[in-house]
């Protein structure tokens, strides 16, 4: 917290700006590309659109919104250091949030709920993704899904509850979830 309240800036030099540029090509060297939405769709539709691939279509759009905003918002104050684009209070937030080793706020808004600093959260976000491409590669459920990885775990939760429901021939109100630990 103290990098936070000193000084911003030092009238030139640009101290920081070597150690931003760096993490914005790191982050653009690891930040996947967004999903292939329209193809996913279509073999989504001849799969046959069941709870659980329901849910991954709604998972890889939350995740498509954030890997867009991660690459756009990066690609734009790269241009502004680079003088190309005119510096922004959004991009100087950014820069500033890179250098302290913080998830942006523009970032968090859209991401899922998550305390942990911005190089292991580069980490997490590239183990989330790949959660999601396995599970869209051929919309197969997988055996085990990593509940807090999702951006709405109820949902995969309810998937579940519908699956049996339907394939029981039980109303889906009177469905609940027992966990035995």
């Amino acid at each position: 917290m103290i990098q936070q309240i000193q000084g911003g800036s030092s009238g030139g030099g640009g101290g920081d700006d070597g150690k931003v540029v760096d993490l914005i090509n790191l982050f653009l060297d690891k930040t996947p590309k967004p999903f292939p939405s329209i193809e996913m769709a279509q073999r989504a539709a001849e799969k046959g659109r069941t709870p659980y691939v329901v849910v991954c279509l709604q998972e890889s759009e939350r995740m498509n919104v954030l890997l867009k905003e991660i690459r756009k918002s990066l690609q734009d104050l790269d241009a502004g250091l680079k003088g190309t684009l005119n510096m922004t209070e959004a991009m100087e937030k950014l820069a500033g949030a890179l250098s302290l080793n913080n998830v942006p706020h523009n970032w968090f808004k859209v991401a899922y709920h998550s305390n942990k600093s911005l190089l292991v959260w580069l980490d997490d976000l590239n183990r989330r993704v790949q959660q999601f491409a396995d599970w869209s590669a051929e919309f197969e459920t997988p055996n085990v899904v990593w509940l807090s990885g999702l951006f709405n775990p109820m949902s995969y939760l309810t998937a579940i509850m519908q699956v049996t429901a339907r394939k029981d021939m039980l109303p889906l109100d009177d469905m609940c979830l027992k966990t035995e630990v």
